[in-house]
């Protein structure tokens, strides 16, 4: 799963939801499923996490210099309304 994109992982791990929710599949099949989603949910947290910690490192601060520091939403709103140096 080393290689498997963010997407198709979410993808997948719908599918199995899905599967699991209509209850037709025999009990060990209904297993082996689910333990492929919680490893895919697994997954997807890390690459998540693996984003979030990019994001962090590249926002800058208002000298230019990049800070780690959590994203804001509200940041947003005001560095757009700032003008450009």
């Amino acid at each position: 799963m080393a290689t498997l994109k963010f997407e198709d992982a979410m993808a997948r791990l719908e599918t199995i939801v899905s599967e699991l929710e209509h209850g037709d599949l025999p009990l060990d099949e209904s297993l082996k499923i689910f333990e492929e989603g919680i490893k895919l949910s697994k997954t997807c947290l890390k690459m998540l996490d693996d984003a979030e910690r990019k994001v962090e490192i590249l926002i800058q601060d208002k000298d230019g210099k990049k800070r780690l520091r959590a994203y804001s939403p509200d940041e947003e709103e005001t560095d757009e309304s700032s003008p450009s140096a």
